[in-house]
C-alpha cells in the first residue's frame, strides 16, 4: 500500500509544523503530511523556556539577529530579510497568540505556557487539512522520477516534494548522506561547565555580571564573553557561559571539556582599576571590615569567598590589610582562573553544532542544491544559536521560504 501525497515533511516539530501551515495556506490545493517518529509532536517546543517556549528574541535587524548564530551567520542575513521577528509577532497575532517581551529579550506567549504555541499549532493543521502521522520512523529515502518514496517500518509514503525537518537526528543525517549530500559532524552547543573549586561551592542560584574567557594551555586568550553568569550546583551557567559554549562548540570538543577559564567578576575593570578602588576604600574606611560589606555591587557571599582566596581573614579592617593582600584581591576580582572538568546539558533543550553542509543549501529557498525538490528546515542544518528564542527563529523564517517555494505551482 502506498500513501501518495504532494509534499511530505519529515519531523513533527517546530519547523515541519510551522512550514507545513504556511504551505497550505498559500496554497490549499496541495495534499501535505507530516510523518513524526515519536508518540507526540511539538515535544521540543513543549520543554522550551521552562515551559513556557521562548518564541523569539526581540530583535529587529537582519545583521544584529544574526550576530546569534554560531553557524549560520552569514547564511540567514537574506533569509531574515524576508521573514523574522516582527514577521513572527504578527503570524502568531493573527491566530491568536499574543506574545510579550521580557526584560532580557526573550519573547513568550502572554499566557506563559508551551501548551498555547502547541495548541495554535495543532488547530492550524486540523483547519488546513494537514494530516499529522506520529509513529512513523523513516528508515530510507529514495529519490524517483515522480518524487520521493519514504520507506517506515509498516508503509511506503511518495511525495513530488520533501522537507527535512527532523533536528539534530543522527539517522536521517545518514539518510542524507546516502542521498548525497556532506553532513558536518555533530557536537553539544548549548551546555554548561562543570566545575569544582571552593570559591564558588555551596553558592548555587548567585548570580552576577562577569566578563569570561577560555585560555588555552599557554594562556592566550580563545574565545570570550560577557553577560550574566549563574553559579550551579555543578559549576557555572548562564547567558556568559551558554554564549562561550555556543561559539566555542567545535573548539571545546577535542579537549573532552577539560580546559580552563578566566572570569572578571568585576565585568570591564582591569586589575589596575580595581587595586585603585580598593586603595581608595582603604583610605576612606580604616575601621570597617572588609568582610562586612561588599563592594562593586558583587553579592557578598561572593565578596566573602573571594577575600578567602586571597587570604583576608574575618577580622581585618581596611586599615589592617596590606598592598600586598589588596593586589591579591583585585586580582581574585579580575583574573580568577577556574579549571572546568566536564559539561551539563542546558535544561532540557538540547542543541548540536553539525548538520547538513551550507554550502549544499539555496538559502533563498532552503532546496538541497544536491537532491532536485528536497528542501531544510531548523536544526537539521548546520545552524545552530545562542540560547535566547534564535533557534525557534531559524526554524520559523526556514520554514516560512521554505513554504513559499512549495506552494509555488
Amino acid at each position: 500500500m502506498k500513501d501518495t501525497y504532494d509534499i511530505l515533511i519529515l519531523g513533527g516539530g517546530a519547523a515541519g509544523f510551522f512550514t507545513a501551515i504556511n504551505t497550505a495556506e498559500v496554497n490549499p490545493e496541495l495534499t501535505i503530511a507530516i510523518l513524526e517518529r515519536g508518540k507526540e509532536v511539538l515535544t521540543k517546543v513543549k520543554v522550551s523556556g521552562g515551559g513556557r517556549c521562548n518564541v523569539t528574541h526581540a530583535e529587529f535587524i537582519p545583521k544584529d539577529l544574526s550576530t546569534n548564530y554560531p553557524r549560520g551567520e552569514k547564511e540567514l542575513i537574506g533569509p531574515f530579510h524576508s521573514f523574522m521577528t516582527g514577521d513572527t509577532i504578527a503570524w502568531f497575532e493573527e491566530r491568536g497568540v499574543a506574545l510579550k517581551i521580557e526584560e532580557d529579550g526573550r519573547m513568550f506567549p502572554v499566557t506563559d505556557s508551551s501548551q498555547t504555541i502547541i495548541d495554535c499549532f495543532v488547530n492550524e493543521t486540523k483547519r488546513l487539512g494537514i494530516e499529522v502521522l506520529q509513529g512513523q520512523s523513516v528508515k530510507q529515502i529514495l529519490k524517483t522520477d515522480g518524487g520521493f518514496e519514504l520507506v517506515t517500518p509498516s508503509e511506503v509514503f511518495s511525495a513530488k516534494k520533501v522537507v527535512i525537518a527532523t533536528g539534530s537526528n543522527p539517522k536521517v543525517w545518514k539518510i542524507l548522506e546516502a542521498l548525497g549530500h556532506t553532513i558536518v559532524p555533530p557536537v553539544p552547543s548549548l551546555f554548561t561547565f562543570n566545575i569544582k573549586d571552593e570559591r564558588i561551592a555551596d553558592l548555587p542560584g548567585l548570580a552576577t555580571e562577569v566578563s569570561v574567557e577560555v585560555l588555552s594551555e599557554n594562556g592566550s586568550v580563545l574565545l570570550a564573553s560577557e553577560g550574566p553568569l549563574l553559579i550551579t550546583h555543578w559549576g557555572m551557567s548562564g547567558p556568559a557561559i551558554l554564549k562561550l559554549s555556543a561559539w566555542g562548540a567545535r573548539l571545546l570538543e577535542p579537549t573532552k571539556y577539560h580546559f580552563t577559564i578566566r572570569v572578571n567578576w568585576l565585568h570591564y575593570l582591569s586589575a589596575e582599576d580595581a587595586m585603585e578602588q580598593l586603595l581608595e576604600l582603604k583610605l576612606q574606611n580604616p575601621k570597617q571590615t572588609l568582610q562586612k560589606y561588599a563592594q562593586f555591587d558583587l553579592p557578598k557571599r561572593l565578596w566573602q569567598r573571594l577575600l578567602n582566596a586571597s587570604e583576608i581573614t574575618v577580622i581585618q579592617t581596611w586599615a589592617d590589610v596590606s598592598k600586598k593582600e589588596l593586589l591579591r584581591l583585585s586580582e581574585a576580582l579580575t583574573q580568577s582562573t577556574f579549571k572546568v572538568e566536564g559539561k551539563s546539558t542546558f535544561k532540557e533543550e538540547f542543541v548540536t553544532a553539525g548538520g547538513v553542509q551550507l554550502k549544499e543549501v539555496n538559502f533563498k529557498t532552503f532546496k538541497s542544491k544536491v537532491i532536485p525538490d528536497l528542501y531544510f528546515a531548523g536544526e537539521v542544518l548546520n545552524i545552530d544559536a545562542i540560547t535566547g528564542g534564535f533557534n525557534f527563529q531559524n526554524a520559523w523564517t526556514g520554514g516560512y521560504l521554505v513554504a513559499q517555494s512549495l506552494a509555488k505551482p
